[in-house]
């Protein structure tokens, strides 16, 4: 028996000898920070022999920093405290071993340097061989290799379905980390201090979160469908509005939660194959809205995420900007090509951002349309309309606390423009307007079923069918589980007739004419005095977001999926049916007039605006916001759990470390 164990002992050593052994990155804790080595080597640096023997190791690597700046030793110090307030990686630890471009010594065996560089800290000096490696927290292992450092954050909005690493080919692959969470993921983060932002590199060090339905070279997507993420291999490619985002230096530290293929639902109920993201403003139980719901909750929790990247079809993400206060776009359509980005309809569909910065926003909006996007950032004289419509506004006498917010708003924006507001009915005008083709046609009438009849239409032929083919000849013509909300909107598309999509477009396309040609037509970009115009001779407005408790995700209410079908023309299909631009702004936040069903206390909820310029315009509305901000007219919202202004959100109270407060 000795013998017959031996043997097999041998053929299990010599099978596992082939195989191919990798490591994926490591996970430590330095002071109680929770760190991710990345298994990618940036360089690899001379290292003075015993030099690094005082610093502590974790299976031979040791938290080092690297500093590029010329400063003098004297300056290190200044340097490294700025550091800690620029930078939520970088910590004090890291510096007990400095590598230092500027250092005294002048030779690799030098003698080094010890120094108390910082209160409490005894740093060792070094000199730096390499003058490529950018500055920064990392860790060193014996070799020299030097190994760059991404800081663990808990995504406790449950906003991420794959945290993401970046790899040297330009490929991405999941991070594997985890630390403390309650069934949630770990996401990692790199250090600001190893990117500096260039003409070139706009986007230099962003941190930005991407809509899982965009393609990633090297990674799995999913829809917000776990039998489509098992079916289908790792995407080849990245799509051209995700790589524009790279090229300019963006950072992507993951996929980010969907409704399923990009159709609206309702938390919880709907949300079948992956939880709903958690709205962190005001009980931190309302619907964060979708389809782009991971990002607004993740914008909406995380300081240490910049953007995120999702994209808008009916509403996917003015929807999460209003029901999260934020900053969000629904561009001009077609500013962009959405190649490797799963669609719900060609037609409708495009991609934006949903942000807390205006400046930002900006920048983001500048790499990813392009040429597309005329930024007036840099403008200092700009002559701005004289026409601001408003759709849905409540009367100039209101006492509601929200109400006031809208009216306030609208009559401080005429103000900076120098414009006259002016009440639409949409309705009358065109009745008094519309083309002869319409005929009789009501708008109502005419855009009734419009949007369900080209998103059902579209998907069900550009990815259902596909996917269920696929998956059908998988796994012995089984067909693959579908939540509740696209599977109603997939049924009513079957039962449409197949002229009932050139009938929808050609709506669309009658509304789109007269609209653009009769409310939001687009100037030229410079008048007679040769002065940067806004593009557009009107600003329309509506209300994005008013403070309302959702539906609580808590009860069954035997709703249909998704509210139901989305029959009917609204203020928020405008956008969609013209190709216009539609962005919202927060204006600030009020109490809804009831206690919450979670806390018994009245809460605090995001009040929002839609505003609308003509199509090519997007660059407007833009500055529209900055110059709102700065005017203190429209809010810069902070993350947390108040409706705009920050503070603890309801599920992390208690938390010693709140990641709003780094």
């Amino acid at each position: 028996m000795a013998s017959t164990r031996l043997g097999l002992l041998f053929l299990v050593a010599a099978s596992t000898a082939l195989a191919q052994l990798a490591s994926t990155g490591l996970t430590v804790t330095l002071n109680d920070v929770y760190y991710f080595i990345s298994p990618y080597s940036s360089a690899t640096i001379h290292v003075p022999k015993a030099s690094l023997d005082r610093v502590p190791d974790v299976f031979g690597f040791k938290p080092v920093t690297v500093i590029q700046d010329p400063v003098s030793q004297a300056d290190i110090s200044a340097l490294l405290t700025n550091w800690t307030s620029l930078d939520d990686v970088y910590r004090p630890a890291f510096s007990e071993a400095i590598f230092h471009a500027n250092s005294d010594a002048q030779h690799h065996d030098d003698a080094v340097t010890v120094s108390q560089i910082l209160p409490g800290l005894t740093s060792t000096l070094l000199p730096l061989s390499h003058a490529d490696v950018p500055s920064g927290p990392y860790f060193i292992h014996p070799s020299g290799a030097l190994h760059r450092v991404y800081r663990l954050y808990d995504d406790f909005a449950a906003a991420f379905t794959e945290p993401l690493l970046p790899t040297p080919n330009g490929h991405f692959q999941p991070l594997s980390a985890k630390i403390p969470g309650s069934s949630t993921l770990s996401i990692g983060v790199p250090s600001r201090l190893y990117f500096t932002p260039t003409p070139q590199k706009p986007l230099a060090g962003v941190r930005i979160g991407v809509k899982d339905i965009y393609r990633l070279a090297g990674v799995k997507g999913s829809n917000g469908n776990r039998a489509w993420y098992h079916l289908y291999p790792a995407s080849n490619t990245t799509g051209t509005a995700v790589q524009r985002l790279i090229d300019a230096g963006a950072q992507i530290v993951g996929l980010q939660k969907t409704s399923q293929f990009a159709n609206g639902e309702l938390a919880t109920a709907d949300w079948v194959d992956y939880h709903a993201p958690f709205n962190p403003r005001g009980d931190g139980y309302q619907d964060p809205s979708s389809s782009s719901a991971g990002a607004g909750a993740s914008v909406a929790s995380y300081a240490w995420l910049d953007l995120a990247l999702g994209s808008d079809t009916g509403g996917s993400i003015r929807g999460p900007a209003g029901a999260q206060g934020l900053f969000g776009n629904r561009p001009s359509h077609g500013l962009v090509e959405l190649d490797e980005v799963m669609p719900l309809a060609p037609e409708l569909d495009t991609p934006g951002f949903l942000v807390r910065d205006v400046e930002l926003w900006d920048r983001a909006n500048s790499v990813l349309y392009g040429e597309k996007y005329s930024s007036l950032s840099q403008e200092k004289k700009v002559e701005w309309p004289g026409e601001v419509y408003t759709l849905g506004f409540p009367e100039d006498d209101t006492e509601d606390p929200a109400d006031k917010m809208f009216v306030q708003f609208v009559r401080q924006l005429a103000k900076f423009v120098g414009g006259e507001v002016k009440p639409l009915d949409l309705d009358k005008e065109w009745a008094k307007t519309k083309p002869s083709e319409a005929g009789n046609v009501t708008l109502t009438q005419l855009l009734n079923t419009t949007y369900i009849t080209i998103i059902g239409k579209q998907q069900t032929k550009l990815v259902r069918d596909p996917f269920y083919r696929d998956y059908e000849a998988a796994h012995l013509n089984r067909h693959p589980f579908i939540d509740p909300s696209p599977l109603l909107r997939w049924s009513y598309a079957d039962t449409l007739p197949a002229s009932a999509l050139p009938t929808a477009l050609a709506a669309k396309s009658l509304f789109q004419s007269w609209f653009n040609t009769h409310i939001l037509p687009a100037n030229a970009n410079t008048n007679s005095n040769n002065t940067k115009t806004t593009c557009t001779p009107s600003i329309l407005l509506y209300p994005a977001s008013t403070p309302s408790y959702s539906l609580p995700r808590n009860l069954n209410l035997n709703l249909p999926p998704g509210g139901g079908l989305p029959f009917g023309f609204s203020e928020s299909r405008i956008s969609p049916f013209t190709g216009v631009p539609d962005s919202v702004f927060p204006l600030g936040e009020a109490g809804t007039g009831a206690v919450s069903a979670v806390t018994g206390v009245e809460e605090k909820l995001p009040v929002a605006v839609s505003v609308l310029v003509a199509r090519g315009c997007d660059g407007v509305l833009v500055r529209l916001a900055r110059e709102g901000v700065e005017g203190g007219w429209v809010v810069r919202p902070v993350v947390g759990g108040s409706g705009v202004r920050g503070g603890e959100v309801l599920m992390r109270r208690g938390v010693a470390r709140m990641d709003w407060d780094m």
